[in-house]
């Protein structure tokens, strides 16, 4: 299996330089993201937590505002 993935790559000139790349971007963005999560304000984050639960509520207030003006 590796010689069909294997193959092709190895006549194609500088494609050592894609997986360090690859690596590059998956490190950066993963330490970029757990960054954000250890400085992220508590506040935030219970909000953010709350959303789909709120929007709940909000959907069904909104379903009888409407029921209402009928």
């Amino acid at each position: 299996m590796l010689k069909f993935v294997k193959g092709p790559l190895e006549s194609i000139d500088g494609v050592e330089i894609y997986p360090i790349i690859s690596l590059l971007i998956f490190f950066i963005f993963f330490t970029a993201l757990f960054w954000w999560v250890i400085t992220a304000k508590k506040d935030y984050i219970k909000y953010v937590s709350r959303m789909p639960l709120d929007f709940d509520t909000d959907e069904e207030s909104h379903n009888n505002q409407k029921t209402d003006l009928s």
